[in-house]
């Protein structure tokens, strides 16, 4: 009897990395509690809990008939409007709430835009180290990530020369994550600006990822002010970590008004509608938590530089970009796998780092460090903890 061949799964889904923070997390399963309580450093998650009243509202919103039921495709009119305005008063000029949709999180804002403008078999510029569920989309997508190298001797900032340099007749668009998501380099808003011309010279697109703009003071750039963003800009937000909420999964993302129609397709197809349960809740809170936001960025600023004081003086050990909610960090043994000295860190000293080449190749002297997920109490033992895993 001939047998029956088996189904096959689609080959660029397997060729895809696994989801990696699983994988670290494991490790912490080894660590025996002798240098005191675990430190987990390695997923980025809010440090503290939602504001009291978004709690109470977000409560009311959930007992609500009217949010278990289908809502618009591209999301509950109230949050567009309330997130367009917020954005056209932090940067500038005039932002048409009909051109923001709301995802179920940032991570599928980017899903929907790598779709929007690239098939398999294109090309899509993407800034080494990345962010890994980038690198993944576009895996399993067939669309080719092609790294755009930002060494850490020039702080992590990607070079619009250098990505000039790159582009063929099959790149649909750039990349561009600031804060950035893992090494905290923020970018000058004048290579964000450099980077958006060089997309309208050559008729790309650019995916700009500000999900953790709200940790950082000032305007991030001049785009959306210039008027000329809705050609070039698909600009991706997350409501997630300034609202303490990634639990709910609320993104945001705004185009051209010509790619509107495009994604409200991808859109039906992917999530209906997004989750409706925080939309009303989360809109109030643009404006009315404007005071709390702004003292949550100041207290991430208090952990980043209690974390660079953390490291001074610490025997090898190096903080080649600190940021937003991540630390890029250089360790003291070379030659060995990023991978196994996070193992032994965890295990020895109880502090769970993320490996470099989670991130992109060539980064096995680097770990991601999520510091903004710790207290400065959590932060301060941090010294003590590398102290004794350092080299003597």
């Amino acid at each position: 009897m001939l047998q029956s061949p088996l189904p096959t799964i689609n080959p660029n889904l397997v060729d895809t990395a696994t989801p990696p923070i699983p994988e670290a997390q494991g490790w912490a399963r080894a660590y025996d509690g002798a240098a005191g309580p675990l430190i987990d450093l390695s997923q980025a998650v809010p440090g503290y809990p939602p504001h009291a009243d978004l709690l109470e509202r977000l409560g009311r919103s959930a007992g609500e008939a009217a949010t278990a039921s289908y809502g618009p495709i591209q999301g509950d009119t109230v949050l567009r409007k309330g997130y367009a305005a917020h954005v056209a008063a932090l940067y500038g000029g005039d932002v048409d709430w009909r051109d923001v949709a709301i995802t179920t999180g940032c991570n599928q804002a980017f899903f929907i835009a790598a779709i929007a403008v690239a098939k398999a078999g294109d090309s899509v510029l993407l800034p080494t180290p990345w962010y890994f569920n980038h690198k993944m989309t576009l895996d399993m997508l067939g669309i080719e990530a092609r790294p755009l190298p930002s060494p850490a001797d020039g702080g992590f900032v990607p070079d619009v020369d250098a990505a000039a340099s790159l582009i063929d007749a099959t790149t649909r668009a750039i990349v561009l994550v600031s804060p950035n998501n893992p090494t905290g380099a923020v970018y000058p808003p004048r290579t964000i600006e450099a980077f958006a011309e060089l997309c309208r010279r050559r008729g790309l697109f650019l995916i700009l990822d500000e999900t953790y703009r709200d940790f950082i003071a000032g305007r991030p750039h001049g785009l959306i002010a210039s008027g000329d963003y809705r050609n070039t800009l698909i600009y991706l937000y997350s409501f997630s970590k300034s609202y303490c909420i990634p639990g709910h999964r609320l993104g945001a993302l705004h185009a051209s008004p010509t790619l509107s129609p495009e994604i409200g397709k991808i859109l039906d197809t992917l999530q209906i509608c997004a989750p409706r349960t925080a939309q009303a809740p989360v809109a109030w809170g643009i404006e009315g938590l404007a005071a709390w936001r702004e003292t949550n960025r100041l207290e991430i600023e208090r952990r980043a530089e209690a974390f660079r004081q953390a490291f001074a003086g610490v025997n090898g050990w190096k903080i080649d970009a600190v940021g937003a909610y991540f630390a890029f960090l250089r360790h003291p043994f070379p030659g060995q796998r990023a991978a196994d000295v996070v193992r032994e860190l965890v295990a020895r000293s109880g502090v769970l780092c993320l490996p470099g080449p989670y991130f992109g190749p060539g980064l096995e002297g680097h770990m991601r460090v999520a510091f903004a997920n710790a207290d400065i109490a959590a932060i301060g033992a941090l010294r003590e903890r590398f102290m004794r895993f350092s080299p003597s």
